[in-house]
């Protein structure tokens, strides 16, 4: 029983195996074929290569052209966020924000363009006053919209700053999301601790969620590190502000 039981299992260990074969030499042709249309489709004369040496100078077009269409897109790319850009500073920015979403189609992990789409994207929001019966949901629309671009800005380089201090702004005076605007500002200044602009808002920030005293450590730093004295008499006089409401 035992010899039969093996010559069984032999048996069918070698239909097996011959079948794998047909399998994998069925593969191998149709794959064959494929690459020939493809060689055909690439040679300069429109007819499978016929030495290796043709081969070899076909697969060289085929790179070429590759390269040449990868080159072509980011410099594309590249003009779509110049004139984002451009057209920002012409305070034109529902356009620029065309044009840097173009810019994100050809390079999705550019982190520069999405920072560049939230400011145009808040810009666009402020811009709308009432106009059109969905006036609101619009504003709400574009402000998201700034959210999500500078958030993916983030995600594509954590130590991306401009968009930490952009969230901050956005959160601390567009959005009435104060606790939001302290965890992008104290991230902001872990990174560059004496940054004047940011721990204005941060103190505005801890003054909304009547943090008095964190407002006032705040304004403390910014009389510290300053040499302005425009910005210095400012801060104290924040400071004295902050003061007077946290001992009525």
């Amino acid at each position: 029983m035992k010899v039969k039981s093996v010559f069984k299992a032999i048996i069918i260990l070698v239909i097996l195996g011959a079948l794998a074969v047909f399998i994998y030499n069925r593969t191998t042709t149709r794959n064959s074929r494929e690459l020939e249309r493809a060689m055909i489709e690439l040679s300069p004369r429109g007819g499978t290569p016929e030495t290796i040496e043709s081969l070899r100078q076909a697969i060289r077009l085929h790179e070429e052209q590759i390269e040449r269409h990868v080159r072509d897109a980011a410099r594309t790319g590249v003009y779509w966020r110049i004139l984002g850009i451009r057209l920002a500073d012409r305070n034109m920015h529902r356009d620029a924000l065309d044009a840097f979403q173009r810019a994100i189609d050809f390079n999705t992990r550019d982190a520069s363009s999405f920072y560049l789409a939230g400011i145009s994207a808040a810009h666009v929001a402020k811009s709308i006053v009432g106009f059109s019966p969905d006036s609101e949901s619009q504003r709400e629309h574009y402000f998201r919209l700034a959210e999500n671009a500078h958030l993916r800005a983030l995600e594509l380089d954590v130590t991306y700053t401009r968009p930490m201090y952009a969230l901050g702004i956005l959160y601390a005076f567009e959005l009435n999301r104060p606790e939001d605007a302290i965890i992008q500002l104290e991230r902001l200044l872990q990174i560059r601790p004496s940054d004047i602009d940011s721990l204005f808002v941060l103190a505005r920030a801890y003054f909304m969620t009547e943090d008095f005293a964190a407002a006032i450590e705040v304004y403390d730093r910014i009389i510290a590190r300053t040499r302005d004295q425009n910005v210095m008499r400012e801060a104290q006089n924040l400071r004295d502000t902050v003061m007077g409401i946290r001992y009525e």
